[in-house]
């Protein structure tokens, strides 16, 4: 226990979980954000308590040093009558004093700021990473980091500058009423009138500036928002030759940043000069004061000195603490926004007693599920208002089932309900019987494979983009999945900027640096080395050209050999090897059969047949 305490930087657990969900109150959201550390937050408050009423021990050495000189006068001032006091200040000044001065400082730089940040950022991510999509459909994602960002290091900045200078400050404060009180009663209320006025302005002023620093923290991250979207979009931006428009964009959302920076800087400024003019009528009241009583016969010449010596280091600690407590408003009305942005519940939350699903047979099955996004019961939506509506389905185990209908027929919106992604407004999913209600999101999750129209790529090495489907496979593993997957033979020609080569290469953001083809491919190694029990192929190779999607059938097949599959699909070449098809039409199943008996119904499958050219892979020998 000695041993640990010894140690400040574990004073503080980092990445201690957080108890619960983050409060949508301030007080209580900062409470959660430090929940944990309050052991040591409170230990290296104390050390700075103790050293800020070092401030005031100054003072009275030196006023007992100038008595004792005095009252000896010059020939008796080294007597050895005198040298206790000559060395306890000697000891004060050169061993205490430094140490714990240097004590102070430590905790902070050693247990505070290292595992403050850490921890919240640790907190706020992970509650992040819960949300549902929609969270982050309707927000930027450079705007979500930035909040967390801001937020974590605001968090940190008012713990640490709390410990720093609110309870040193404080201490000093109760020290000097101490020491005030020693040398009579009138310069101790003349003290206390000061600090009324001085906690006064501070409590008329700190609301103001929040306010302030809020709305400027919000422009910056809106700002912030606005520029990675566009870098995100860049190749968008050059091709429609809209740089222009975007700097445009840009100028008038960083002159907002502008405005709500002059705002708080008047403010602040405002701020510093009342209280720098209050500092400044503190000596003159203590040290004329005493002096006066001196004059009288009240005070001694050491008093003049502590009072003097007091009286001027808390003048000039108040245009420290002033700055500081500027600081720490901002960062609270910053840490605010940061909340407002993060905390709201857009989630979909597993049941207490959810159970790990398990996947014998893959048989999938949906009862009357309807899902609108919330836009069922809206008064001001004609007509469809998206989703699904009603689906009765099971598919069977092993069984591939092809889905097609045109764009908003609800295609992906079934495989998001699949998936968790929203959950069911009406009805029930089930998978080998067991309600997806009642199972965890990460163990369903585990058992659907998924290979997008948009394929998900990390600016990492091909080798972890494809372990992200199963971390800890082996060499041999992840290689043959590769292999099967037709990727192997590119990605062992790949170089980066730094210098990896093959499966090392970084493949840049989103795998900017792959075709379209290439990041298909290992998308699909990806989903050969999860090897779930059920495959969702969602417009697959809808965004290749029909010579590199072709290239890729063999690798489609594999990845499909004995699972249970869904396809999404535009392009009906794709649909080539599916069991059953079914047709969506405005949320609802409007045809189901073979590719041979949607032809015979005549129906909006052979619509969509008759509208495009080359139908099923091979219909042409056919």
């Amino acid at each position: 226990m000695i041993s640990k305490w010894l140690d400040m930087g574990n004073w503080i657990d980092a990445f201690k979980p957080a108890p619960g969900a983050p409060p949508q109150k301030l007080g209580a959201f900062m409470a959660w954000c430090l929940s944990g550390a309050w052991p040591g937050l409170w230990a290296a408050a104390a050390i700075s308590a103790v050293a800020g009423g070092m401030e005031v021990a100054n003072a009275y050495i030196m006023g007992q040093v100038i008595d004792v000189t005095v009252s000896a006068g010059p020939d008796g001032a080294f007597s050895p009558a005198n040298l206790w006091v000559y060395g306890m200040a000697l000891a004060y000044f050169l061993i205490m004093r430094p140490i714990l001065f240097a004590a102070s400082s430590a905790v902070n730089s050693i247990a505070v700021q290292p595992n403050v940040l850490p921890m919240v950022l640790a907190r706020l991510h992970r509650w992040t990473l819960g949300q549902s999509v929609k969270f982050f459909d309707d927000d930027f994602a450079g705007r979500i980091a930035q909040k967390q960002m801001q937020a974590g290091r605001a968090m940190m900045d008012v713990a640490a500058e709390t410990i720093n200078v609110l309870a040193f400050a404080l201490a000093s404060l109760l020290g000097a009423l101490i020491l005030m009180s020693s040398i009579d009663w009138r310069i101790t209320l003349a003290f206390m009138i000061w600090l009324v006025a001085y906690f006064g302005l501070i409590w008329w002023f700190l609301p103001r500036i929040r306010t302030r620093a809020a709305a400027r923290a919000g422009a910056r991250a809106s700002s912030s928002g606005l520029i990675v979207d566009t870098i995100t979009n860049i190749k968008t931006v050059k091709l429609f030759a809209r740089a222009d428009f975007e700097d445009e964009a840009a100028h008038e959302s960083l002159n907002h940043v502008r405005e709500t920076s002059l705002k708080f800087g008047y403010m602040s400024a405002m701020f510093r000069f009342c209280l720098m003019t209050l500092a400044g009528l503190l000596p003159v009241i203590m040290l004329g004061g005493t002096l006066y009583l001196w004059q009288q016969g009240s005070a001694s010449e050491g008093d003049i000195v502590a009072a003097g010596t007091i009286a001027i280091r808390i003048a000039q600690m108040t245009g420290w603490v002033s700055f500081t407590l500027m600081t720490i408003y901002s960062n609270i009305g910053e840490v605010e926004d940061g909340m407002k942005t993060l905390t709201p519940r857009i989630r979909v939350d597993d049941e207490p007693e959810a159970q790990d699903l398990v996947v014998p047979k893959g048989e999938i099955a949906f009862d009357k599920v309807t899902f609108t996004y919330g836009r069922g019961d809206d008064p001001h939506i004609k007509g469809d208002p998206g989703g699904v509506h009603g689906i009765d389905l099971t598919i069977r185990p092993g069984e591939k089932l092809g889905i097609v209908g045109a764009s908003g027929a609800g295609k992906s919106t079934l495989v998001s309900l699949l998936l968790r992604l929203y959950r069911a407004e009406e009805g029930m999913i089930r998978i080998d019987g067991q309600n997806l209600e009642h199972v965890t999101q990460e163990s369903l999750r585990r058992q659907i494979g998924m290979v997008t129209q948009e394929t998900a790529m990390f600016n990492r090495s091909a080798r972890d983009n494809i372990l992200y489907g199963r971390p800890h496979a082996t060499e041999d593993e992840l290689i043959d999945a590769a292999k099967r997957a037709e990727a192997h033979e590119f990605i062992a020609n790949l170089k980066d900027h730094r210098g990896n080569r093959g499966y090392s290469a970084f493949l840049g953001e989103r795998g900017v640096k792959l075709s379209g083809g290439q990041r298909q491919r290992i998308a699909l190694a990806r989903a050969i080395l999860k090897d779930a029990p059920i495959l969702v192929l969602d417009e697959a190779t809808s965004a290749l050209d029909s010579e590199v999607e072709a290239s890729i059938q063999t690798a489609l097949h594999r990845v499909m050999e004995g699972k249970t599959v869904l396809a999404i699909a535009h392009r009906l070449s794709t649909l080539s090897e599916m069991d059953r098809i079914m047709v969506m039409d405005q949320g609802r199943i409007a045809e189901m059969g073979t590719h041979d008996e949607l032809m015979a119904q005549g129906g909006l499958y052979a619509g969509f047949w008759d509208h495009q050219s080359g139908g099923f892979l091979g219909a042409a020998a056919e």
